[in-house]
């Protein structure tokens, strides 16, 4: 008997309610007439860098799971992208 496994989705990284609020925060720091997601990953180094988001930097944003370096980047585009279809969502749905 031929057994084919079945092809899963990625899974989504699991995203911690700091990592989202982080997110959130940075979203908002952003001209949202010029919005693009290049200009999100350098406010997101940007406050990082300054500790402007509940005094965590780099190491601290690691510790909740969002990495701004290259070899995470791909995760954390993936988190920027569900917080902002949660924001987007429709109220009730």
């Amino acid at each position: 008997m031929l057994m084919v496994e079945s092809i899963k989705e990625p899974s989504k990284p699991a995203l911690n309610p700091v990592a989202r609020d982080f997110i959130r925060y940075c979203i908002e720091c952003q001209d949202q007439e010029l919005f693009a997601l290049y200009d999100m990953y350098d406010t997101m180094c940007w406050v990082a860098g300054r500790h402007l988001f509940r005094d965590m930097g780099y190491e601290g944003l690691r510790e909740v799971g969002l990495s701004l370096g290259l070899g995470g980047i791909e995760d954390t585009y993936k988190m920027v992208d569900a917080v902002i279809a949660e924001i987007q969502k429709p109220r009730g749905s």
